[in-house]
């Protein structure tokens, strides 16, 4: 059976954004893809919100001979939970990316070099009018749903915030109304991983033809602990030698340790340590209340008009259960139509990419009666 094959696109903005620190760019790429099919009244539209390390490849391959499919294959395509025969879901990489959209590894037109420290900060609220210009691109004036994971959640609370006409459903899962103080942290201890490595070059080691490799192996190493539950690293790992004894040294002993640094590895080889920067630091900023000028998020949500589905899970102690119930306090206290699903499950806070059959079928029921066409 051939694999399914999805094209990346590009779409070039020139009209300057604003952005919310007062920077502007005055142009800017942005790459997507899209699955399924736009229907006649473009009423069956769903974007789709990545996380810190996400990007545009949501579903199925770039080519026959690729191993591993798009991020979040498992929900999306044919007769998955958001079924790509009902629905037309776009992915994009958001501004800041680095895998394809006008980043800090992206040449900066004024310099011919790549912009490096000199590109500005970006927020969630950024990506949101980037992503609805997009929409505009795509003459889609409203989104059927906009769903989203973790960093992905918080956008799409932004999007029913910004442009609340604009969303008829909003899927909010793992996420949190802002980071608490130790969220905070571990971003801050991230970031300064990279920063004082030595080959960071004030971000500027494009120049130098190096990148910060330990740094960002550092900071993927620390962030992948706090995706992970104390359950599923004792029940794949537990204190397991790979050695079966003691070297009494600072190398790889434990399989644990392996598995963290093998991921750090594979991270520095596909990701870019200034976006890493720039993502960790909109993740910080997101605090709706506080950008609204609002005392709290229930009146920040007064404006909101979608349904939603919040889902948390049982183990996620990063964006635990109860700030997802935050959230659904905000929406109630504003007479919105809320369903909530707090599912049980070992993997911590990296539940919401797994394959689990209690998630996928909460989502599966949700998107059924999601209506699109005349009857909308």
């Amino acid at each position: 059976m051939s694999k399914p094959i999805v094209i990346p696109q590009t779409a070039r903005f020139v009209e300057p954004l604003v952005l919310k620190s007062g920077a502007t760019v005055s142009s800017y790429e942005l790459v997507y893809e899209t699955y399924g099919t736009l229907n006649a009244d473009k009423s069956n539209a769903i974007l789709v919100c990545h996380a810190l390390s996400g990007n545009h490849h949501v579903a199925g391959y770039h080519t026959e001979h690729d191993k591993y499919p798009g991020w979040w294959d498992n929900m999306i395509g044919p007769g998955k939970p958001i079924d790509t025969e009902r629905f037309f879901v776009i992915g994009l990489n958001n501004l800041g990316g680095c895998h394809g959209s006008t980043g800090p590894s992206s040449i900066d037109p004024e310099t011919g070099k790549p912009y490096g420290a000199r590109f500005p900060l970006v927020t969630v609220d950024d990506w949101v009018e980037t992503q609805a210009r997009l929409a505009d691109r795509l003459d889609i004036r409203q989104f059927a749903a906009i769903v989203g994971g973790s960093l992905g959640g918080m956008q799409v609370l932004q999007w029913t915030i910004t442009h609340p006409e604009r969303v008829r459903h909003a899927l909010v899962i793992a996420a949190a109304p802002k980071l608490t103080a130790q969220n905070i942290a571990f971003n801050d201890v991230a970031r300064q991983a990279i920063l004082t490595d030595p080959e960071y070059h004030g971000g500027d080691y494009y120049a130098h033809g190096v990148v910060p490799r330990r740094g960002l192996r550092i900071a993927r190493m620390l962030g992948h602990l706090t995706y992970l539950s104390d359950d599923v690293m004792g029940s794949k790992f537990g204190r397991v030698l790979r050695g079966g004894s003691y070297n009494y040294g600072y190398g790889v002993e434990f399989e644990i340790e392996s598995y963290l640094r093998y991921q750090g590895d594979k991270f520095a080889d596909s990701f870019d340590a200034n976006t890493y920067l720039l993502m960790t630091k909109a993740l910080d900023y997101f605090d709706p209340p506080h950008a609204h000028q609002h005392a709290s998020l229930s009146q920040t949500m007064a404006t909101a008009r979608a349904k939603f589905l919040v889902i948390s899970f049982s183990t996620d102690w990063r964006f635990s259960p109860s700030r997802s119930r935050e959230i659904v306090k905000a929406l109630l206290d504003n007479n919105l139509d809320v369903s909530y699903g707090e599912i049980t499950a070992t993997h911590g806070h990296d539940a919401f990419l797994m394959d689990d059959a209690h998630y996928h079928k909460l989502v599966r029921a949700y998107m059924a009666n999601v209506k699109t066409g005349e009857h909308q």
